[in-house]
Formats: structure tokens, sequence, C-alpha cells
């Protein structure tokens, strides 16, 4: 058995499965984890890296590929221990009981958007790309009010509070939130697909149990929760 916990800092889209998987962890491995959240990428003193950078405890990262792209760039990782463990698209999410909009094409997106009041992102990775690339590229950055919020969960709270008219994030973040309903995904024509990965932080004080947690995120075993949350299995099963 293992002393200690593994401490793991993790983002929203991977949440849902990742908590799914840990009870069935702790008791077959016998090692505690203990997790704190955190975004991808963005701005902010909650984002992963700016959590790293001030000496928050973490010996594993899972998080959007490009925001660990940012990690390794810093040399906050262990080289060689990162593994894509899932992949997502990006949906739209509406409060619950509503009736479900046309999202079949890249005109129906357009026109869903330009009549709503309010469109909530993520501050992340996801609303990084939809705020600086989507919406300008259909012209309608300008024309939509959009409420980027700090995380995931923060825009479908807003969908299901009313206080937005709906949301475009990761799958994986709509399917299991309360008060909001899926919509449907982008069509492919305007997709994003995020990579979520993990990682064994540089400064871990247990890097045999980080590695044993990886390792059993990216297996076979694990690949049922993942799909069940909107996801598909990247990793190598094993």
């Amino acid at each position: 058995m293992w002393s200690g916990a593994v401490n793991v800092l993790i983002s929203g889209g991977f949440s849902s499965a990742y908590e799914q998987l840990m009870p069935e962890f702790e008791r077959t491995s016998g090692i505690k984890v203990a997790t704190r959240s955190g975004a991808s990428q963005g701005a902010g003193p909650q984002t992963i890296a700016a959590q790293l950078a001030r000496g928050v405890s973490a010996d594993v990262v899972i998080l959007s590929r490009e925001g660990l792209s940012e990690l390794i760039a810093a040399n906050m990782i262990v080289a060689g221990t990162d593994v894509n463990l899932a992949r997502v698209p990006l949906g739209v999410a509406v409060r619950a009981g509503t009736p479900k909009p046309d999202v079949s094409s890249v005109e129906a997106i357009k026109r869903l958007l330009l009549k709503v009041k309010t469109v909530a992102v993520p501050g992340s990775t996801s609303g990084i790309w939809l705020r600086t690339d989507l919406f300008p590229r259909l012209g309608i950055v300008e024309k939509v009010n959009i409420k980027a919020t700090p995380r995931g969960k923060h825009a479908t709270e807003m969908v299901a509070g009313g206080g937005a008219d709906l949301a475009v994030m990761p799958v994986s973040e709509i399917l299991h939130a309360a008060g909001v309903d899926f919509a449907g995904s982008l069509p492919p024509e305007i997709q994003f697909v995020q990579i979520f990965s993990a990682a064994v932080v540089a400064n871990s004080g247990d890097i045999e149990g980080a590695k044993r947690l990886i390792e059993f995120l990216a297996s076979a075993g694990a690949s049922e929760a993942i799909r069940k949350s909107g996801m598909e299995p990247l990793a190598p099963s094993g």
C-alpha cells in the first residue's frame, strides 16, 4: 500500500470521467488521491500554470494539450511522462426544459448566435479559440454578447440560472451538468476537438504514484467511464 496522497490538478473537461474513476483507483491501488481544480489556460490566479508557479503542491496535471504544451515549455513537467487520454468536441448547452435549437449547420449556428442575447464560454482553451478564431471567422464577434467564465462549470451555471441563453463548450462539461440540456455538437466545418492529457509535475514528491495514476487513466478499464462522460478515449489500452 502507498502512504500519503497523489495530488492532482485537473481542468474541467476531463473531470466527469475522473470523478467516476477515482474511487476504483484508490480501492485497487491503495493510493489516496487529493484533487484541486484549475483552468487549462487563460488569465487569473486559478489556472493550473499559475497555481504551479506559486507553489501549489501537485504530482499530476490533467488538462488540455494546449495548456500542457505551455507547462512543458516552462519546464514544469517530467520529460516523457505526458499521455493523451481523450478527445472531446465542442457542443451547445441550453437551459434544461427549453426547446433545443438547430445546431446542424454553420448557418444555423451563426443564426442562433446572432439571435440570442448572451453566450457563455469557458475562459480556458475552448473559449479562447471561440473568441479569437471561430466568432471572428463567422463575423459575429462584435455582434454577440460573449461572457467568458473562469471555468466551464460557471458557463453551465449561467445558462441554468438564466444569465446566458446558451453556452458553447466541451461536450463532456455539458452532459452531466445540472440545469442544462445538450443541444448538439458544432458542425464539423467549425468544430474544435480538444485533447485532454496527463503528465507528472516536475517537482512531484511521488513520481511513482503519479505514474501509476496516469497509467490507470490510460488503461482499457478507464475507457467506459471516459466514453460515458462524452469523450473518446485516446490512450493505448493496456
